[in-house]
């Protein structure tokens, strides 16, 4: 978890793990990409005609394997996370994703469930984030206490269910 902004109090950003939300994790999705790398590279190097498909599949198999590191890691920075500040939230799950921002004043009602936030807008239309990509339980109590504290600051009403 790190702090933006001008202060640490003013804005919290909380980095979101996408390999939680994924149907391949991250480790088999890095596995069979080496393991096409290795394949593609055999091919490349054999003593078999070479073929300019060749180079396109071990592009490709290079692309896809910058593509996985970068959704699922923090080598290049911070690239999914959940950002509360007093002016908007922002949910953005990666790199070629786009950012989901929620303005303060908009929002009628936020509810906190176990799974996500349940945001209610003044308009009536409904957001879900989703909160099971938090790495951290420490991280996912102040996202809750942020929007509570949010909440208080903007007038809206913050309900939470109750974990059975």
């Amino acid at each position: 978890m790190s702090a933006s902004g001008n202060s640490a109090r003013a804005s919290l950003m909380v980095q979101l793990s996408p390999s939680r939300s994924t149907k391949i994790s991250f480790s088999v999705q890095l596995i069979l990409t080496l393991f096409w790398l290795i394949w593609a590279s055999m091919l490349l190097f054999s003593d078999n005609d070479q073929n300019y498909l060749y180079y396109v599949f071990f592009a490709l198999a290079l692309c896809f394997m910058i593509y996985v590191i970068l959704q699922n890691t923090s080598v290049f920075g911070v690239q999914s996370y959940i950002e509360v500040t007093p002016q908007y939230i922002v949910h953005k799950l990666g790199v070629f994703r786009t950012k989901h921002i929620i303005a303060m004043p908009d929002i009628a009602s936020i509810q906190i469930t176990q799974l996500g936030l349940n945001i209610t807008e003044l308009t009536g239309a409904k957001i879900f984030l989703n909160l099971k990509q938090v790495r951290k339980k420490r991280d996912l109590d102040k996202i809750k206490s942020k929007i509570r504290e949010m909440g208080n600051l903007h007038n809206f009403k913050v309900t939470e269910t109750a974990v059975s």
